[in-house]
């Protein structure tokens, strides 16, 4: 059944009159694949994981044309695991996107649970495995909590102008204090025939404000400032991300139940990562490359460096079939794991093998 037939007919289940008013497309991500860890305090680990490329997800994607170069849009999209089922967010019915928004002329606004501007310009420009696989970038860049999505989020977005956009977030902590628990951040990209540019900011506040039955905690600030890159030479597409990382909060382990045992690492508060990635075709799927290094500039020094490589087989315009390959070398008790797109990983090496499919 057509996405958009099957959509109407359930919102006609709710309601008549959305139906007559609202264009809604059904889309997602279906992903599983076999995973083996190894390197970690917890051995040899061998498991189906979901989304091991991307998210596997069901999404609602919505828009109502109001005239004059006007509408309105929404988006509510709910992570799941599909190798048991489960929403991935106990208590969270659309725990990955949940916003409207309106768009005109001048640009968008949208408000709700989104995407911060750092990820953005992470997964879509810098990272050739787009924050997915045993290869992706969440092995050593701080691609997890916060600085990959927020709620309470307002986004204006430019329209754009020749080759350029840009757009602006603010989430709102909600506490008594406007300042603690807030967070921002911006984009600034370019991209024009084989060339695709963007900076990226992004500033969060980890204080806890006073409140009745509630203990005041001073953190401070966290920033994070990305420079991606790529360029597509048609017989390669080179990536290149940059990331300078400061403060509190800053840069989060992805695992951080000590997994490699001895005394358990610390997250950096005073770091930067580089990617060096490439994409080359090799008959129906590509090649992907990517060599990171990861610069602890605390006194532990904790540093680490990775390398991932996989080879994605198009079957066909939604379907992939993929194997990859990822390892790190941690340096003065650095606790870095090979991640993928859903799990930060239990060990030092990984091995991924799967299919992903979108609709």
């Amino acid at each position: 059944m057509n996405k958009k037939v099957l959509a109407a007919a359930i919102l006609a289940c709710c309601g008549g009159s959305a139906v007559a008013q609202t264009s809604v497309t059904i889309y997602g991500i279906v992903d599983a694949g076999y995973v083996h860890e190894s390197g970690g305090v917890a051995g040899s680990v061998n498991k189906l994981t979901s989304g091991v490329g991307s998210h596997s997800r069901i999404g609602f994607r919505g828009s109502e044309d109001l005239g004059g170069g006007t509408s309105v849009f929404f988006t509510l999209e709910n992570g799941h695991r599909l190798d048991t089922g489960e929403v991935d967010a106990a208590g969270s019915i659309f725990n990955r996107q949940a916003f409207v928004g309106i768009k005109t002329t001048a640009g968008s606004l949208s408000l709700g649970r989104q995407y911060t501007p750092w990820h953005q310009a992470l997964a879509q420009v810098g990272d050739p495995f787009s924050t997915g696989y045993a290869g992706g970038s969440k092995n050593l860049f701080p691609d997890f909590g916060t600085n990959v999505r927020t709620s309470n989020t307002v986004i204006y977005t430019t329209p754009v102008m020749s080759g350029f956009t840009a757009d602006v977030a603010y989430s709102f902590g909600e506490q008594v204090s406007s300042k603690a628990g807030r967070q921002y951040g911006a984009s600034l990209g370019y991209a024009a025939g084989p060339l695709n540019v963007r900076l990226a900011y992004n500033h969060r506040n980890s204080d806890v404000a006073a409140a009745p039955g509630v203990t005041p905690v001073t953190r401070g600030n966290g920033s994070n400032k990305l420079l991606t890159a790529n360029y597509d030479f048609k017989v390669v597409k080179a990536y290149l991300a940059f990331s300078v990382d400061k403060g509190f909060g800053s840069a989060p382990l992805g695992n951080n139940t000590n997994p490699f045992g001895g005394v358990a690492p610390t997250a950096s508060t005073d770091g930067n990562e580089i990617l060096l990635g490439a994409v080359v075709p090799a008959g129906p799927g590509n090649v992907v490359v990517t060599l990171m290094r990861k610069d602890d500039k605390t006194f532990r020094n904790q540093d680490a460096r990775s390398a991932g490589v996989g080879y994605l087989y198009t079957m066909s315009k939604r379907t992939t079939l993929y194997t990859v390959y990822g390892a790190i070398d941690n340096e003065n008790g650095a606790g870095y794991t090979v991640a993928n797109n859903t799990e930060a990983g239990s060990g030092d090496r990984a091995f991924n093998l799967g299919v992903r499919h979108s609709f």
